[in-house]
């Protein structure tokens, strides 16, 4: 398929961590005060896999053009790749929040959806942060909440209201 083609496909747009990849092992990190981005994000290449999620994430490569929009900081990019090709997740363009943006998740991740959807139709976006997922749906996208991911308390306050992830 030639990529002016590949660019007419609809979006499916997948978060990361608690999405495609089990951070359950790496909450430690966020549970001392303060907490340890450093390590947090330093463990992430040993997340294992959510098959759930991996599962989704192929099946749309099927009619869909994939892409992965996280959280995570820009600093992380070179691991999140390889973790992403590792685990046999479609290759797909993958926005980062910046090294410095400490805005909630709902607001960084809506404001690149919204660039993302300019002239392309977003079939889904597959997150698991409840809030994202409401803030995507007031704004007119279809969501799939991603709910099988152990409950992550202190990673759903560093999304919301610290602006980490």
């Amino acid at each position: 398929m030639s990529r002016e083609s590949a660019d007419r496909r609809p979006l499916a747009v997948f978060d990361i961590d608690n999405t495609l990849s089990d951070t359950d092992h790496r909450q430690h990190f966020l549970e001392r005060r303060p907490r340890d981005w450093d390590g947090f994000f330093g463990a992430a290449p040993a997340d294992p896999p959510l098959a759930r999620g991996v599962a989704l994430a192929v099946e749309s490569a099927a009619d869909c053009e994939v892409v992965y929009l996280t959280g995570r900081p820009e600093r992380c990019r070179a691991d999140t790749v390889e973790w992403l090709a590792r685990h046999g997740l479609p290759q797909g363009r993958l926005w980062m929040r910046g090294d410095r943006d400490r805005r909630p998740a709902r607001a960084t991740k809506l404001e690149v959806l919204g660039r993302i959807a300019r002239g392309r139709e977003v079939r889904m976006l597959v997150d698991d942060d409840e809030l994202v997922c409401q803030a995507a749906r007031e704004a007119g996208f279809r969501v799939v909440l991603a709910d099988w991911a152990a409950d992550a308390p202190e990673l759903t306050t560093a999304q919301e209201t610290e602006g980490r992830t």
